[in-house]
């Protein structure tokens, strides 16, 4: 896995200013946390061998998600990967998401003792049910992904 800090191509947000942030503690260890938002999105969030991508910087990914019988499709790209602390990514859902807008999902993540402290910001939206519903979505997305990842593996 790439490690790089600097960012390539970020979308620009300037018209955009709308975004979120959602804190807590994550009872799972910092690297495998990292693992999860990078390359283990088909464990907790993504439909079973939907997620397609390289873990480096500016590689696009792709997975889709199922809700009430709905496909939902997330494009995006790396901008920022630093093992085992900071995932920023772009982040593109259709309606009822982020409408097509490019958002910016930051994800910076510190140990402590054995959890992990998640602070989650997404930028960029372009409208404000949007922002909601995400700020909405996510803290249960957090529970799912807490759930699903400390399952002992098969």
């Amino acid at each position: 896995m790439e490690t790089q800090s600097t960012i390539i191509c970020p979308p620009d947000l300037t018209s955009r200013p709308l975004g979120l942030a959602v804190d807590g503690f994550i009872a799972l260890p910092i690297d495998k946390l990292f693992r999860a938002w990078t390359s283990q999105f088909d464990l907790w969030f993504a439909s079973p061998a939907s997620f397609l991508s390289k873990v480096e910087v500016n590689a696009p990914f792709y997975f889709e998600t199922y809700f009430q019988g709905i496909r939902y499709p997330h494009y995006g790209r790396f901008l920022k990967i630093e093992e085992p602390h900071l995932v920023e990514m772009t982040w593109v859902t259709g309606e009822g998401g982020t409408e097509g807008a490019e958002t910016v999902l930051t994800i910076e993540l510190t140990a402590h003792e054995e959890n992990t402290f998640l602070h989650l910001t997404q930028a960029g939206f372009s409208n404000e049910a949007s922002r909601n519903k995400h700020q909405e979505a996510w803290p249960l997305i957090l529970d799912q992904l807490e759930e699903r990842m400390s399952r002992p593996a098969d």
